[in-house]
């Protein structure tokens, strides 16, 4: 009788334990933040601008912001 409470006690710990007990979440503070791509500025070969690297055109190695400044440098 005492073995079946206990492995019935068991089975509900590890019922418990694997299903509704959530686990604490850790957080990680970073000192330095890491930028992405979005945030990086490129300036335009042709005309000086500052583009973000996502707006900006890359041709033969060099960024331009805009078509105009594309076509004059060919």
């Amino acid at each position: 009788m005492i073995l079946k409470i206990v492995i019935v006690g068991a089975v509900i710990a590890a019922i418990y334990f694997l299903f509704f007990k959530t686990k604490p979440e850790i957080k990680v503070t970073k000192k330095e933040s890491k930028k992405s791509d979005a945030d990086e500025m490129v300036e335009c070969t042709t005309c000086g601008v500052y583009a973000e690297v996502q707006e900006s055109i890359l041709s033969n190695g060099k960024y331009y912001c805009c078509r105009e400044c594309l076509m004059k440098e060919k």
